[in-house]
């Protein structure tokens, strides 16, 4: 829990010294300070909970509702699907994958001179299309929900689409989206239409996704 402790402290020393924080380094903050919470309190908290959960025979969900200074309240709701409650952050960190090393294509994925543009509409009409297929991508994923899309449990190259850790290989391909949540973009633009097409069947949205 010491870190938790030293990270505010640090906050609190720069507000002091009339620091003001920006918005990336407001972004990091929040980052670490989830870090945190899901490697250090998470597990202590489930650990307090699990025991005396054992009893109970049917499905729940608990809601933890926690205010710094004030009694923490806990609600139940017999619905067991989290995101049907609230918009929530999954706390669980996503394994990493092992990935095998030394092992090349004998075709690439794309052709430079095959490059293609990434075009999204949503049944209301809505267009999603940028220059970048996989801002694009991105940006359709966030519009459906980040974690609609994650309950899909559709990876690629073993890592979710939607993930809250970092790869170790596919790392700096992963999009920070909000919330500790990421979205993988390592594919060809052929992949990810593939990819939202498929999300598109499992959540019956009736996207319209071309490659122009």
């Amino acid at each position: 829990m010491s870190r938790l402790g030293d990270l505010y402290k640090a906050m609190e020393t720069l507000r002091k010294e009339g620091l003001s924080l920006n918005e990336d380094l407001e972004r990091q903050v929040s980052e670490l300070e989830e870090d945190i919470i899901k490697k250090e309190i998470l597990p202590v908290v489930t650990e307090t909970i699990e025991p005396a959960l054992k009893q109970v025979q049917r499905e729940l969900v608990l809601v933890v509702d926690y205010h710094p200074g004030e009694p923490v309240s806990v609600s139940l709701s017999r619905k067991t699907n989290i995101t049907e409650l609230l918009d929530a952050k999954l706390l669980e960190q996503d394994p990493q994958v092992e990935h095998k090393d030394g092992i090349k294509r004998r075709k690439p994925v794309e052709r430079i001179n095959e490059k293609t543009v990434l075009r999204v509409q949503f049944p209301d009409g809505t267009v999603i299309q940028d220059k970048k297929a996989k801002v694009t991508f991105t940006q359709t994923i966030r519009k459906i929900g980040l974690m609609r899309v994650r309950n899909l449990n559709i990876a690629f190259c073993g890592v979710p689409i939607v993930s809250n850790t970092l790869d170790k290989k596919y790392g700096k391909a992963q999009v920070h989206v909000e919330g500790g949540l990421y979205v993988m973009t390592h594919s060809s633009t052929r992949d990810k239409k593939k990819q939202l097409d498929r999300i598109s069947q499992a959540l019956n949205l009736g996207l319209i996704v071309e490659e122009i």
